[in-house]
């Protein structure tokens, strides 16, 4: 079993930044992929980014359409830490975001891939 726990939330004016960090218990984590959603209020979780385990030394990511070019994911294989940069906030950002695992490395967007969850950070965007 893995466990995730998020930290980094709060609240920021439209145009700031913050970063998130999810740190993951586990022998393997370099051997994971992992991957940030998050859920506004009244809506669906949604995909946001995804970074690959270890191939060939490098690690890969991706993003969600409205996240490209302002979001950043990031992980630290020795600490067991994932990171996701979040510049240009917009209020449509609001949302809690969750960081999740997938144990068999599926570098997937969909969250029914994802084998374990943490609890969340509400992220807060104010116009």
């Amino acid at each position: 079993q893995v466990q995730l726990v998020e930290s980094g939330g709060g609240l920021v004016q439209a145009g700031g930044s913050l970063r998130l960090s999810c740190a993951a218990s586990g022998r393997s984590f370099s051997n994971y992929a992992m991957a940030w959603f998050r859920q506004a209020p009244g809506k669906e979780r949604e995909f946001v980014a995804k970074v690959s385990r270890a191939i060939d030394s490098r690690h890969y990511a991706d993003y969600a359409d409205d996240v490209k070019g302002r979001f950043t994911i990031s992980r630290d294989n020795a600490q067991n830490t994932v990171f996701l940069e979040m510049s240009s906030l917009k209020p449509e950002d609001t949302a809690v975001y969750y960081c999740a695992v997938s144990t068999t490395g599926l570098f997937s967007s969909n969250y029914y891939d994802m084998d374990y969850w943490g609890k969340g950070t509400l992220v807060t965007v104010s116009s």
